[in-house]
């Protein structure tokens, strides 16, 4: 299956042990971690349509490397806060979690393209920026799930990283059943000549 829209929350290996208030509250306590290197050997275009819409959660703090993932994807990054998720607590106020300088309280995906972006865009009236609740660690709303299937309409849909199965969408990940196969780059290996 080739797909139209790639939605995906990459596992970021952070450089640093601790994220949180306890040594139990990191990604890598949570879930298997992955470094940029390891998620670009992915033969992404080969499960892409010509015309292609990436959604991609990044770490605030990373944005480079959300980039030439994307990049190395075969994406041209067009908004860095194509999505912007306003969290709040279970009780309604506003989240207060941990952050590089200042405290995270939003999180962003980026929004890139391979292709031609009016072959891809179906309705032009959907907003950037959803406030929902937090949920277990890396949980997304599913209302950025329902975002995405208005502003591409119903194609051909794959949620990379995925956690649970959500109708209408493919899945690739190691936590949900009925997960897709990614290629991986061909390596070229040299072969030494004595």
């Amino acid at each position: 299956m080739n797909y139209k829209v790639l939605y995906v929350d990459p596992p970021w290996s952070f450089s640093n042990k601790k994220t949180g208030g306890s040594m139990k509250s990191g990604a890598a306590q949570k879930y298997d971690v992955m470094d940029v290197e390891s998620m670009k050997q992915w033969d992404i275009p080969a499960i892409c349509q010509d015309d292609c819409l990436l959604v991609m959660w990044y770490v605030g703090a990373m944005p480079k490397e959300a980039i030439e993932l994307a990049e190395a994807w075969g994406f041209r990054v067009v908004n860095m806060n194509g999505f912007v998720w306003d969290k709040e607590t279970k009780h309604g106020k506003d989240f207060f979690g941990m952050g590089s300088i200042t405290r995270a309280s939003t999180e962003s995906a980026l929004v890139a393209v391979r292709g031609r972006t009016g072959n891809i865009i179906q309705d032009r009236s959907v907003r950037s920026r959803i406030r929902a609740k937090v949920g277990e660690h890396s949980e997304k709303p599913q209302a950025f799930r329902e975002a995405i299937e208005k502003l591409c309409g119903d194609v051909p849909r794959l949620e990379m990283f995925a956690r649970k199965q959500t109708p209408g969408w493919d899945v690739f990940g190691n936590q949900v059943e009925g997960s897709i196969e990614i290629p991986i780059k061909r390596q070229l290996t040299l072969e030494v000549v004595a």
